[in-house]
């Protein structure tokens, strides 16, 4: 579960349910505003944006008893434009020593606004691939959000990192340009071999560990991660961790989740981390492999009451089975595909809530699921209003975007709502088709490219789903009246308003369950495509009541079931007069019948009038005199009847 949020909501805002089932903790809310009011503030370094970064090689040393850390990073980038200078981003207390180009020193300075300018000896052109080192020390300054943090615990020394959304230049010298993805990373880390009496020293990093070489009291740690990856995600940590594997078996293709814990929280951390297994698996069956699998997947513990879903490698606070689902989630839905914009963060915080709830429906069963979407429910609709998808005036609003209300808990029943419409079959391929998009995979998604490939999987125009659910406000309350005139047939009335005037009618699929009077059960679902709409169902048993949305599948909220006094009569309750009638022709029916279209017959049978009904009178003195049929027609009913025009 992820607890930062970046521009292009790289970050994810950790949602967890476990004590506090419908909204993030006050705490949580607190750590997320601070982090998003720095990166509203900051703007991606515009003097970096004209050559694109290929791959990073860190080497760093670092001994977490001592502050500081030096070091020399490559970096492999292609010119945008043709060069004469490069910049990167550096804390400017972070002391450069020097700067090399194939082993030539090259001209640099740094400045107050955290920038390395660095003086080609010759004009890079457009196109060309180049690298550069820079060799650097210092004590890096956290950003008060964790960037760089060396601290201890139980007394032990750790020194761990959480550079979103902005804080890599604290401690590496990057490029801060959040759509700027390296294709690859290694990182070297160069630490003692030993702590002060408590065991080894472990080092932690993203993608696979290549290798450990001893020298003398030092050990060099390798670590190599081959896939696009943003410099916030790059991460560190170095303590005295016990380490123990859950392996995934990939279908006949394993690979390790590794758990860095420390010593003190084994026992606990061993009871917890199996579960990620199961959850993995169940990802991978309903969604894709692993993307990552070919590394490893891993939890490292930190200093943090959160979590941060760092590439293969996610920072832990606790092991709680929410937050191991939230971040583990996030290498799908915010790592490997990015939202593009604060108005698509639903892209990534809808689907880690989500995908919770799958989690919840898949191991504790659907009465647990059904909760769980009733909670979401309860709290969504206990305001009117509210979009999931930002407008653009709201993307300067830390706590609209990130919204427990709308950025998670709605966009997460909103994706059930679809799954609902969609099926499950061509949901879950949706996903699938998602997540292996050519232009989306490792790269960045908005809510225009998700929406026609849920649209292809389905074969379903969506427009008006997106468009109720997602870009307006609000929610339905519906109002049920039925009644039962035969053994074998119901009456179902179904009517709803708006909590908000953005949407005009939300055309849904209603789950009712009628229940008998010897305890049978009949589950329907009614196509509500307009307002005042009557069914009429077939039914083998007494009805004694009708339950409305039983497994909380639709959002709404003040709804109403009620048995008619009177019963819905249809042939009855349709009125025509005057009848004969010399041309204007009176409708008189109940509010709660729907009428969609008049169809008047002559005696021969043909149509002689075809018209939508949309009021009480209907002028028939165009037609001829005689003896006429007028059918009343909806989705569900036929009603005939007669009327003699002089």
């Amino acid at each position: 579960m992820r607890i930062y949020i970046n521009l292009l909501a790289f970050l994810s805002v950790t949602v967890l349910f476990a004590q506090q089932p419908l909204t993030i903790s006050e705490s949580i809310v607190e750590v997320e505003a601070k982090s998003a009011s720095r990166l509203m503030n900051y703007r991606a370094n515009l003097n970096t944006g004209n050559y694109d970064v290929k791959y990073h090689r860190l080497f760093l040393n670092i001994d977490p008893g001592q502050i500081g850390i030096s070091g020399a990073v490559t970096t492999y980038f292609e010119a945008k434009s043709d060069l004469n200078e490069v910049i990167f981003d550096l804390t400017s207390n972070m002391v450069v020593s020097s700067v090399t180009q194939r082993e030539n020193e090259l001209t640099f300075t740094q400045n107050a606004n955290d920038e390395l300018r660095i003086t080609l000896p010759e004009v890079l052109n457009q196109g060309v691939l180049d690298s550069l080192t820079v060799n650097y020390s210092g004590n890096p300054i956290s950003s008060g959000f964790g960037s760089y943090e060396q601290t201890t615990h139980a007394g032990v020394p750790i020194v761990w990192t959480l550079s979103e959304p902005y804080g890599a230049k604290a401690w590496w010298p990057c490029k801060q340009d959040l759509i700027d993805k390296a294709d690859s990373v290694d990182v070297y880390l160069n630490t003692p071999r030993f702590t002060p009496g408590n065991g080894d020293y472990v080092a932690v990093s993203n993608g696979v560990e290549l290798s450990q070489v001893i020298q003398g009291n030092n050990k060099v740690t390798r670590f190599k991660h081959r896939y696009p990856i943003p410099a916030y995600l790059i991460a560190i940590a170095i303590t005295n961790y016990t380490i123990y594997n859950d392996v995934v078996p990939n279908n006949g293709e394993p690979f390790d989740i590794v758990n860095y814990v420390f010593p003190e929280s084994l026992a606990t951390a061993q009871a917890s981390t199996p579960v990620t297994v199961d959850i993995m698996n169940y990802f991978v069956d309903i969604f894709e492999p692993y993307p990552y699998a070919d590394e490893k997947y891993g939890h490292a513990q930190f200093g943090w009451g959160g979590g941060m879903e760092h590439t293969t490698v996610s920072f832990m606070g606790n092991f709680s089975r929410e937050l191991i689902t939230h971040e583990l989630a996030h290498q799908w839905f915010g790592n490997k595909v990015t939202c593009g914009s604060w108005q698509d963060i639903w892209l990534n915080e809808g689907f880690a809530t989500y995908l919770y709830g799958l989690v919840i429906e898949e191991f504790d069963g659907n009465a647990a699921f059904s909760t769980w979407k009733q909670q979401r429910g309860n709290f969504v609709t206990s305001q009117p209003d509210g979009s999931v998808y930002l407008k653009p005036q709201d993307t300067t609003s830390i706590n609209r975007i990130f919204s427990s209300r709308l950025s998670y808990n709605k966009a997460a029943m909103v994706l059930h709502m679809l799954r609902k419409k969609m099926g499950d079959v061509n949901f879950f391929q949706g996903l699938r088709d998602y997540l292996a998009h050519p232009d989306l995979s490792f790269d960045y998604a908005k809510t225009a490219d998700f929406i026609p490939i849920m649209e292809s999987a389905s074969n379903q125009d969506l427009t008006e789903f997106f468009n109720d659910w997602l870009f307006n406000e609000g929610h339905p309350s519906f109002e049920i009246i039925w009644n039962q005139p035969q053994e074998d047939e119901v009456h179902i009335s179904l009517s709803q308003t708006q909590s908000h005037p953005s949407v005009d009618f939300f055309e849904v699929d209603v789950p009712l369950r009628l229940t008998g009077t010897q305890g049978e059960i009949l589950d329907l679902i009614l196509s509500h495509t307009t307002n005042n709409q009557l069914f009429v169902e077939t039914v083998n048993f007494e009805v004694s009541d009708i339950i409305f949305d039983p497994n909380f599948d639709v959002l709404s909220r003040n709804n109403s079931v009620s048995l008619s006094i009177d019963e819905i009569n249809l042939e009855t309750d349709i009125v025509l007069y005057p009848n004969p009638t010399t041309g204007i022709l009176t409708i008189q029916k109940p509010e709660s019948l729907f009428i969609e279209r008049i169809r008047i017959h002559n005696v021969l049978g043909q149509v002689v009038m075809d018209v939508p009904y949309y009021e009480k009178n209907l002028d028939l003195s165009a037609l001829k005199s005689g003896m006429y049929f007028i059918e009343f027609s909806n989705a569900n009913t036929l009603v005939n009847k007669t009327v003699l025009k002089k």
